[in-house]
This record gives C-alpha cells, sequence and structure tokens, in this order.
C-alpha cells in the first residue's frame, strides 16, 4: 500500500487529505512533487510483489517501516523551530497513539498487502486497495451519523460493483484467479487504513508530520517484525535464497517509496489545491496496473479492467465531493 505506506496535517497519516486544507495557488514544484507521489506510490505494488518473491511478507512490511523509521527519526526531532521542538516533545501518550496509527496503517494495512500480493497480481492488489476512500465515506458517515449525500452514495455504489466484479461475484471466479481468502485479506487491509487515517484524527499525535511519521513506522515496524517472528517467518528466511531484485525491492520501499514519497507529498499538499492532491487515489493504482503489466507480464482480463475502472470512477466521485470548496 502506498502505501504507504503521507501527511495532509501535521497530525494527518499516509493518505489522508483534509476537507479543510486551504486551496493554493499551483506551482511547478507542488505539481512536480504530486507528479512523483503518482509515480512512486504507484510503483510500490510493483516493489512489494518482487521483494515478496523471497522475502517473507510481514518480514519484507516490519523491515521496510522499522528501517525508514530509523532513518527518518533523527531528522524529525530535530525538525522545526527550538520553541517547536519543545512545546512538542514526544510523550508516552504520544507513543501509545503512533502505536495505534502505526498498527492499524502498517500492520493491518500494508502487512496484510503485502500477504496479499504472494499470490495476486499487483496492478488487482492496488485497485482492491483503491478502495480506501469508499471504506473512509462509510465510516465517517457511520461515526458523525451524517447523510453522506447523493453523489458519494453513487459512488460508493459504483465501487461496491467494481469490487464485486473483480471479486468474480456470480461466476465463481476473481478476475485475476485469486481466492475469496486473499482478496478479503486485501479488502481488510483497506478497511484497516481506512480506520488508522480516521483514529490518526482523533489521537494525540506529535503535531510535527515528520515525527509523527517516523514514530508511526517504528512503532508499526517493531509491530510487525514481532508477528513475523511469531508466525515463523525468521525461521523461514534464508539470506542466501533471497534474490537480487527482492533486495532492490526493500531498498525501493525504504528510501522512495516511504521517506521520498512522503517528502514529495508533504510539498504537494502545500502547495497545490486539496481537489488537486486528492486526485492520487485514483492515479496510483493506474499507475500501478500499467507497471505490473509491462514489468512483470501481469495479466489484464476485461473483467478486471472494467471492475478497476468502477472503482477509479467511484473513488473519484468520493473524493471530488468530499475535496472541493466548502465539503
Amino acid at each position: 500500500m502506498s502505501d504507504l505506506s503521507t501527511f495532509a496535517r501535521p497530525t494527518a497519516p499516509v493518505g489522508q487529505v483534509p476537507a479543510d486544507a486551504p486551496v493554493r495557488r499551483s506551482s511547478l514544484g507542488g505539481w512536480a512533487a504530486l507528479l512523483v507521489v503518482y509515480v512512486v506510490w504507484g510503483s510500490t505494488y510493483l516493489a512489494i510483489r518482487v521483494g515478496v518473491e523471497t522475502i517473507p511478507p510481514l518480514l519484507l512490511a516490519g523491515a521496510r517501516y522499522l528501517i525508514a523509521g530509523l532513518i527518518l527519526f533523527p531528522f524529525a526531532i530535530r525538525s522545526g523551530s527550538a520553541a517547536i521542538r519543545a512545546a512538542d516533545r514526544p510523550s508516552r501518550a504520544n507513543w501509545l497513539a503512533c502505536a495505534v496509527v502505526g498498527i492499524l496503517l502498517l500492520l493491518g494495512g500494508n502487512g496484510l498487502v503485502s500477504v496479499g500480493e504472494r499470490t495476486v497480481p499487483s496492478g488487482f492488489a492496488s485497485l482492491l486497495v483503491a478502495t480506501v476512500p469508499l471504506w473512509l465515506l462509510v465510516l465517517d458517515a457511520v461515526l458523525s451519523r451524517r447523510w453522506i449525500g447523493w453523489l458519494p452514495l453513487a459512488g460508493l455504489i459504483v465501487g461496491l460493483a467494481g469490487v464485486a466484479l473483480l471479486a468474480g461475484l456470480g461466476d465463481g471466479a476473481s478476475a485475476s484467479g485469486a481466492s475469496a481468502g486473499v482478496i478479503l485479506i486485501i479488502l481488510v487491509a483497506s478497511l484497516s487504513w481506512a480506520l488508522g487515517t480516521i483514529a490518526s484524527t482523533r489521537l494525540a499525535l506529535p503535531q510535527r508530520a515528520p515525527l509523527a511519521t517516523a514514530m508511526q513506522m517504528l512503532t508499526g515496524g517493531v509491530t510487525i517484525l514481532v508477528l513475523s517472528a511469531v508466525t515463523g517467518e525468521f525461521g523461514s528466511l534464508h539470506i542466501s535464497h533471497v534474490a537480487p531484485r527482492s533486495w532492490l525491492a526493500l531498498a525501493f520501499l525504504i528510501g522512495p517509496g516511504s521517506i521520498l514519497a512522503l517528502s514529495a507529498y508533504n510539498v504537494a499538499v502545500r502547495r497545490l489545491s486539496t481537489s488537486t492532491v486528492a486526485t492520487y487515489p485514483y492515479v496510483n493504482p493506474v499507475v500501478a496496473v500499467i507497471l505490473g503489466a509491462t514489468l512483470l507480464n501481469e495479466r489484464l482480463t476485461p473483467a478486471m479492467l472494467i471492475g478497476g475502472a468502477l472503482i477509479i470512477v467511484a473513488v473519484a466521485l468520493v473524493v471530488w465531493r468530499r475535496g472541493s470548496p466548502g465539503h
């Protein structure tokens, strides 16, 4: 998961664009940063698929975030002015909040996607993960007890139709040949990511975005590695059997996939309008599908293309409505 696998405001997690972010004049730098988000986050699905070929999935995800957190934390803790650093020192409550959000986002979200990608194409997984804004819509409506509006409702219905088509409901065969269990795992990952996104707005995270990100990566990464050890992944790993391209995939997920994309996203949300930045949830799967088909020769079936198109249209309807000024 884009991945994670970004922060739109100081306490918002990867993947969230706040409805109240001010509209700013577009700039070349902002568009360049958004292009990085489009391409890099879209390509993380490919990197995960390559990584899990010879690295156990939870071990891959845990190592990715723990190493990225260790790299980012020393810089994040020193970010901001002296006054900001003094007022925003990590407390026990901050660490606990980051642990909760990190577990939901990184273990429940990215970890389960990594497990799923052992048996499904990267492009197919990205289309299922693209349902995150739909989960957010439902959860937000339930928690706020507020009518979502006709346009988001239409988007939700279209999105469900897309998921049903991808899952093969009606003919018993999914668009990629994936089992119902694996599809459910990736959909649960999407739900977990949405829960983590909402939790981040309600818990006491540090005010500095890089610091909150690093702390989530550290706590989430450690938790994933503990689970990896408990499930026996450490014992099944043989360093000599790890393919060079899996090592390269891990390096990509740590550097560009986690740290570079996060930095680019922070630039984009400060220089572009909310509605513009909010386009990434339906651009990322397009990039993932194209890369999977061209670099990994992943087969594209008519059901996959139509189902994916329905999900992307649904996300566009939901994000456009939520990202418009005044909504």
